[in-house]
């Protein structure tokens, strides 16, 4: 597989991990509904920048790690391919299951807000399992510079666009209304790319 092959499969599989449901997408959810639109936007920078740590750290060492270990290599892309269609799978089980949003808690100022999001993105299991497996083992051993720098800023963007907007968007009551009677469709149809995903990892040589 090329660079350009692997760029455009990490793009799309961090898109998906940041669309499935999870900590990060409750968290910003949360406060733009409960909180205000600003809260829900300062969340999303939050979750933005955890994305460029989990990204950094894992360029910086898992990768290098992976590269040199070719059993290690292969033994963590089965379980990111695994852990995929679990992901894939469960979304579909439970898409007809209504949608529940916690409670952000007493959120005040930015800098609290900004902390919060960030660190229930670095202390949430399901970005450690996507980085520490899918994500690690997506990336082409010995790749160039502009190769890892290219996904940091990929990495970083996707994760502000997505939860930014979706502050934005559900920071409104009628919005709101909307998602909840889509979340059925949504959660089968991601959950199903999901369950493709892992098999076409299953399946590369």
């Amino acid at each position: 597989m090329g660079y350009a092959n692997s760029l455009l499969l990490l793009t799309g599989v961090l898109a998906l991990s940041m669309i499935s449901p999870g900590p990060n997408f409750a968290i910003v959810t949360a406060t733009a509904i409960n909180a205000s639109r600003r809260a829900g936007l300062i969340a999303g920078l939050g979750l933005a920048a955890a994305s460029a740590t989990w990204t950094l750290l894992t360029l910086a060492g898992l990768g290098f790690v992976i590269a040199r270990i070719g059993w290690l290599y292969t033994a963590l892309k089965l379980v990111g391919a695994l852990y995929l269609i679990y992901l894939g799978a469960r979304m579909i089980w439970g898409a007809r299951k209504p949608a529940a949003l916690p409670q952000p808690g007493n959120i005040v100022g930015g800098r609290a807000i900004f902390r919060k999001a960030y660190f229930v993105s670095l202390t949430n299991p399901k970005s450690a399992a996507f980085y520490g497996s899918i994500f690690a083992v997506a990336l082409p051993p010995n790749a160039p510079v502009w190769f890892s720098a290219a996904i940091f800023v990929i990495a970083t963007l996707l994760s502000a666009f997505w939860y930014c907007g979706m502050a934005l968007l559900l920071s409104t009551a009628p919005v709101r209304r909307r998602f909840v009677k889509a979340k059925a469709a949504l959660d089968a149809t991601i959950g199903a790319i999901l369950v493709v995903l892992g098999g076409a990892l299953l399946l590369e040589r």
